[in-house]
């Protein structure tokens, strides 16, 4: 039997690169999973052709996570539809390589909020429904341990996020739930500038960038029942590139 057989999860930015990774090995595993998208409708409903195409069960779900109030109804909804929720895995964001004196403010209230405040919202929706066993996972970036150039907003909206992570992990654990990070290094997702790819490969001992797969391959062992006893970490998936 599939290791996640009768869970239901929600993967965020689920449309393409990492989240679709995710996405498509949680339903390998058994999963029924919810492919969120923001504005990428065909793309979401060609992953889950793709998906069920092998076997797996999926359905794609519009909710910009920038919006409060739409990543709330992400997870409602889930729960009303399917009954349960088991899995949450926050992933959706978006890059915005800028330095602080050009930063507007309009700027940085979209990066904080589709990084930082939509997905403490829907945690906090999540935690209502998540039973003993439940798991939530939150996709922030090696970045916050080596900081790069130019993106003082983007670490600034993912620290946040870690942090909310060792928090809600403490709030939760009396009840079985596991909260943990996975922090990808420089990964190629096919949209990498080719400045982005040579870093990428210069800083990690493996000498290759991050494949979506490996960070997958991670998230999907920290939704199983076998790291029932890992919460409140920041897992670094970046091929040592911290170190």
């Amino acid at each position: 039997m599939a290791a996640l057989s009768g869970k239901v999860a929600i993967v965020t930015g689920a449309s393409s690169g990492i989240g679709r990774a995710i996405a498509e090995r949680l339903a390998e595993e058994g999963a029924l999973v919810v492919v969120n998208y923001a504005r990428s409708a065909e793309k979401a409903q060609q992953v889950v052709t793709g998906m069920q195409a092998k076997g797996g069960k999926a359905v794609a779900v519009q909710a910009d996570m920038s919006r409060v109030a739409e990543a709330r109804r992400l997870v409602i909804d889930t729960v009303k539809q399917f009954g349960r929720l088991d899995i949450l895995v926050n992933n959706a964001g978006k890059f915005l390589p800028k330095l602080l004196a050009e930063m507007t403010e309009a700027e940085f209230d979209q990066v904080l909020a589709l990084h930082a405040k939509g997905p403490y919202f829907a945690m906090q929706e999540a935690a209502k429904a998540l039973k003993e066993g439940g798991r939530i996972v939150n996709i922030s970036t090696a970045g916050t341990q080596r900081t790069f150039y130019g993106a003082t907003a983007h670490l600034g909206s993912k620290a946040a996020l870690e942090q909310y992570t060792k928090g809600l992990a403490l709030e939760l654990a009396p009840r079985g739930i596991t909260v943990n990070a996975v922090s990808p290094g420089i990964t190629d997702t096919g949209v990498l500038t080719e400045q982005y790819r040579q870093f990428g490969i210069q800083w990690s001992p493996f000498k290759r960038l991050g494949l979506p797969n490996d960070i997958a391959d991670i998230v999907a062992f920290l939704v199983s029942e076998d790291a029932r006893w890992l919460t409140g970490q920041n897992i670094q998936a970046g091929g040592g590139i911290v170190m």
